[in-house]
């Protein structure tokens, strides 16, 4: 078991987390540079890795990179990556502000590599994170095992793994290896013979939804794909320019600091912007496709809306699924072989942070302005959260459109606390 200590010790090396290994490289600070380190659980970076299919394209405009609305003439923009690749001229002739979700990742991992003080240690897996105390019982840093007996010691942390994925309670008693949830979607689909004859099934009616049900027509070409939608039927995320404001740093600093029923209620307001719709040329090259098959023929697939799963069982080895019609009442059984989720993510803080929540005696989780928790002024150790503070930071705190913006305050954060410490030990 080797033990290293280092200054910031980030958990995940997602977009979230690079934006602010930028903002490091980018400070001034070598010294805050040189003892920041990433821990990253798979071989490499990649953005969405499970949902990279060569059509999807990303659906927030490429100048919301890691950088370019913080400091557009950094070295690390998107601009800058195709400049680099050799394709900056026919990226412009394209005239699109939204990339392929690959060029994205792609991106991603360029960043990576291209950093220069800021380490990233792939295959590294967080398994346990313990507060270091001093001797009046304020946190003074924190322990990290990982799941290959390591040990890192840091003094402040940075949580920006993403939330775990959402199995909702109906589909608990199936097997694994009936059920896949779009954060596994491509790793698991690679794993069936491409000329099975699958009657697949999926539950879910925004945007992973959606593309794993467009996408199973390629990769599973005999199947017979079912997509069960709750609501009234697909319908396009909100885009007017208005509703994009709330991305703007300026929205987040006042729902930040309005009270809690406000914020709830906005909340649920913004779900159309995000989680509950599609993208709108996707939603049109979805209809289509389905129009084609009812003209052409095979038709081997349907969109049933105002429908919802109430029991899921199996039966003669087979999945039985009980649906039930909103509108009639009415619940007849669907007999399929695979389930397909895109049923988001679990809207808790992350099972890594509520245990270091506990370790902490923390009963709720409340974060700063800047993404900080609230640990007392006594604290010198920190601990901040990425992508995970809907709740007060609004529903862009999970997209990339904000990760240029958030990045720059949580280093604000970083060094303004760094010198104050600095003066009480003085």
């Amino acid at each position: 078991m080797a033990v290293r200590e280092v200054g910031v010790l980030a958990i995940g090396a997602g977009p979230a987390n690079l934006a602010l290994a930028v903002a490091i490289e980018e400070s001034g600070s070598a010294e805050l540079a040189d003892s920041t380190l990433l821990l990253e659980q798979s071989p490499d970076v990649k953005w969405q890795r499970d949902l990279l299919m060569p059509w999807a394209r990303s659906q927030v405009s490429f100048l919301k990179d890691l950088v370019t609305l913080r400091n557009p003439s950094s070295r690390f923009t998107f601009l800058s990556f195709l400049h680099e690749q050799g394709r900056l001229d026919e990226f412009v002739n394209l005239g699109t502000f939204h990339p392929y979700r690959w060029e994205f990742s792609d991106y991603l991992q360029w960043v990576a590599k291209s950093l220069e003080r800021v380490e990233i240690r792939y295959g590294a897996r967080a398994a346990q994170v313990d507060p270091v105390c001093g001797a009046d019982g304020s946190v003074s840093g924190w322990r990290v095992l990982l799941t290959d007996g390591d040990e890192i010691r840091c003094r402040d942390l940075v949580v920006g793994g993403g939330r775990d994925p959402r199995v909702p309670e109906v589909f608990s008693g199936l097997p694994d290896d009936r059920l896949i949830h779009s954060a596994q979607y491509r790793t698991r689909i690679a794993r069936i013979p491409r000329d099975e004859p699958v009657r697949a099934v999926v539950v879910g009616g925004a945007q992973s939804a959606a593309e794993m049900f467009y996408a199973l027509h390629e990769n599973l070409p005999h199947s017979r794909v079912t997509m069960l939608v709750r609501s009234i039927g697909l319908q396009n995320y909100q885009t007017s320019k208005f509703v994009n404001e709330l991305f703007f740093p300026s929205f987040v600093d006042d729902f930040y600091d309005s009270p809690a029923e406000v914020r709830a209620q906005l909340l649920d307001e913004m779900r159309f912007t995000n989680y509950a719709g599609l993208a709108p040329p996707f939603l049109d090259e979805l209809y289509t496709m389905l129009y084609r098959q009812k003209a052409l023929g095979p038709q081997r697939s349907e969109v049933r809306a105002m429908t919802e799963v109430v029991a899921a069982r199996v039966e003669d080895g087979e999945v039985v699924l009980d649906l039930r019609d909103r509108m009639s009442g009415k619940t007849e059984p669907l007999r399929c072989d695979l389930v397909l989720l895109g049923t988001g993510y679990d809207p808790r803080k992350p099972a890594l942070v509520r245990e270091l929540a506990a370790r902490v005696g923390i009963d709720e989780v409340s974060v700063s302005r800047a993404h900080r928790v609230e640990l007392g002024d006594s604290a010198w150790g920190a601990v901040y959260l990425q992508g995970v503070n809907e709740e007060t930071h609004g529903i862009a705190d999970s997209l990339i459109s904000v990760l240029a913006h958030r990045s720059r305050d949580i280093l604000t954060d970083l060094l303004a606390r760094r010198a104050t410490v600095e003066s009480r030990s003085v």
